[in-house]
C-alpha cells in the first residue's frame, strides 16, 4: 500500500541561508526538488542534485549541472569522491531507512573542509509533544513532522550527540520555523515556557538546522 505525501517543493527556504558558509564552488544537494533553493547557489561553479522524483528531477535540471534521479544510496556511484565543499539535506535524513550510513558515507564526498547543512523536523516540537504526552496518541499526517514518511525522528539532545558519534564539526546549530507567529499560539507558547521554567523552550521550533564540516583525517 502506497502512502500519500505532500510537500513543497519550490520553496526557497530563506530560514536556511544563514547556515550556508559564505562561499563554495561545488555544491550537492541531496532532495533537490524542483530546484528552487539552488537559487542560494548564484555563486557556485558546479552544481549537482538528487531527487528522488522523476518530474521533479526533470524540472531541477534547469537550475543544476547535474541531476541523478533516485535515492542516495542508489546513485552514490555516479558521485565524485572528495568533491563537494557544501553538501544540503533540507528535510531529507528524516525519510532514510539508515541515518547513521548516510552520515559515515557523505564524509566520502566532501572536500576536507566541506560543510553538511541539514534541516530536519523536532519531534518535541509542541503540537506532537502535546498529542504524544499529554493526549496518549502518536498520529501520522500527510506532512510536517508527523510524516507518514518519517522513518528516524530527533530531538535537539539526540541530533547533537548524533553528530558528535560521526564526528562532525558543528559550525552553527539552532532551531528554525519558531512558533508563536500566529496569534492563537501566543498564549500556548507562553504558558508552557512559564509553567516549565524554560524547560521546554525547545518544543518551541518546527525544526532543527546545522552546518558542519567533516571530522579532521587524525580523527
Amino acid at each position: 500500500m502506497s502512502i500519500s505525501t505532500t510537500y513543497p517543493t519550490h520553496d526557497k527556504r530563506p530560514e536556511m541561508i544563514p547556515f550556508l558558509p559564505r562561499a563554495f564552488k561545488r555544491v550537492l544537494e541531496i532532495g533537490c526538488g524542483e530546484g528552487a533553493f539552488a537559487y542560494n547557489y548564484s555563486g557556485a561553479e558546479e552544481r549537482w542534485g538528487v531527487e528522488l522524483s522523476a518530474s521533479d528531477s526533470k524540472k531541477a535540471m534547469r537550475f543544476f549541472d547535474h541531476v541523478l534521479n533516485g535515492t542516495y544510496d542508489q546513485v552514490q556511484d555516479r558521485i565524485p569522491d572528495g568533491y563537494f565543499d557544501l553538501v544540503v539535506c533540507n528535510d531529507v535524513i528524516e525519510h532514510m531507512e539508515d541515518h547513521d550510513w548516510f552520515l559515515e558515507a557523505i564524509q566520502k564526498k566532501m572536500t576536507a573542509e566541506g560543510r553538511l547543512v541539514v534541516s530536519l523536523p523536532n519531534i518535541r516540537y509542541f503540537k506532537p509533544f502535546f498529542e504524544y504526552v499529554f493526549l496518549r496518541d502518536w498520529r501520522y499526517r500527510p506532512n510536517g513532522n508527523m510524516d507518514h514518511s518519517h522513518l528516524r525522528f530527533f530531538t535537539r539532545k539526540s541530533l547533537l550527540r548524533t553528530l558528535r558519534e560521526h564526528r562532525f564539526r558543528v559550525d552553527k546549530f539552532g532551531g528554525i520555523n519558531r512558533a508563536g507567529k500566529k496569534f492563537w499560539s501566543l498564549p500556548i507558547v507562553a504558558l508552557m515556557l512559564l509553567a516549565t521554567l524554560g524547560y521546554l523552550s525547545d518544543t518551541l521550533y518546527v525544526q532543527y538546522a546545522f552546518s558542519a564540516r567533516k571530522p579532521l583525517p587524525s580523527e
